[in-house]
C-alpha cells in the first residue's frame, strides 16, 4: 500500500483528487493539509511515501517545505504539482529534493502513474518539463560543466554505468537485473553516487549526467 499525502491549498483540488486517488486498491491517503506548516506538523504521525505538493501555499511554500521534508524525513518523495512550469519553480522544487514535477492539468491517470513511478525510485518529468530542463542546462556556461567533470571523474566504472542507467530511466530493479547483481548492491552504489556527486536524488543525478552528454 502506497501511503499518499496531499498538500494544496485549494480545499476543492484536494478534496477532488482525494476522491479519485482512493479509488486506486494500492494507494492509501494518510493525510492532507493547506498549507506547509500544516503538513510538517503531521508528517511523521501520518508517515507518507509519498506526497503530492503545491508550490504557492500560505505561511510555508511548496518548495521550502519539500526542503524541510528531506531532512526530517528523508524516506517520504515529493512530488510537485502545480501551475508553474517556469525553470526558476522547476529548478528550485529540483534542488529541493522533489522526485516529480507535474503541472496542474495532468490527467488524473498521469498523476496516478508518476506516483506508483516515483514509489519504485524512479523521477518523473513531464515531457514540456523535462524540455525546459534540457534546455537551460544546455546554457550552462563550460565553466560549471568543467568543474562538474572533477566529480564525475571520481566515480568508479561501475557507479558511471549506474548512473547512465539512471539517467534513461532504470528503476533499482531494472538496473539490478541488467547488470546481474542485486538491488541492494544498486542502492549502495546510488548511495555512493549521490554522495560523490553532491546531489540529492535520482532526478538531479540524471539531470548531472545530461549536462555531460554522456
Amino acid at each position: 500500500m502506497i501511503r499518499v499525502f496531499l498538500c494544496d491549498d485549494h480545499n476543492l483540488f484536494r478534496q477532488g483528487m482525494r476522491k479519485l486517488l482512493e479509488l486506486e486498491r494500492d494507494i492509501q491517503i494518510v493525510g492532507e493539509a493547506g498549507n506547509g506548516r500544516e503538513m510538517l506538523d503531521m508528517l511523521k504521525k501520518t508517515g507518507p511515501d509519498i506526497i503530492l505538493m503545491d508550490i504557492n501555499m500560505p505561511e510555508i511554500d511548496g518548495i521550502a517545505t519539500t526542503y524541510k521534508i528531506k531532512k526530517i524525513l528523508p524516506s517520504a518523495d515529493v512530488v510537485i504539482l502545480t501551475v508553474y512550469e517556469d525553470e526558476p519553480h522547476i529548478f528550485e522544487a529540483i534542488k529541493a529534493g522533489a522526485m516529480g514535477y507535474l503541472l496542474k492539468d495532468v490527467s488524473i491517470e498521469e498523476a496516478i502513474e508518476a506516483i506508483y513511478k516515483v514509489y519504485k525510485g524512479e523521477a518523473l518529468l513531464q515531457p514540456m518539463i523535462a524540455a525546459k530542463v534540457l534546455k537551460e542546462f544546455a546554457m550552462l556556461d563550460k565553466r560549471k560543466i568543467k568543474e562538474g567533470d572533477r566529480f564525475y571523474n571520481d566515480l568508479t566504472e561501475r557507479e558511471k554505468e549506474i548512473l547512465r542507467l539512471i539517467a534513461l530511466g532504470g528503476s533499482n530493479k531494472e538496473i539490478a537485473q541488467k547488470l546481474d547483481i542485486s538491488e541492494k548492491t544498486v542502492k549502495n552504489h546510488i548511495s555512493s553516487i549521490f554522495q560523490t556527486l553532491h546531489v540529492n536524488n535520482r532526478t538531479q543525478a540524471a539531470l548531472y549526467i545530461l549536462t555531460k552528454k554522456i
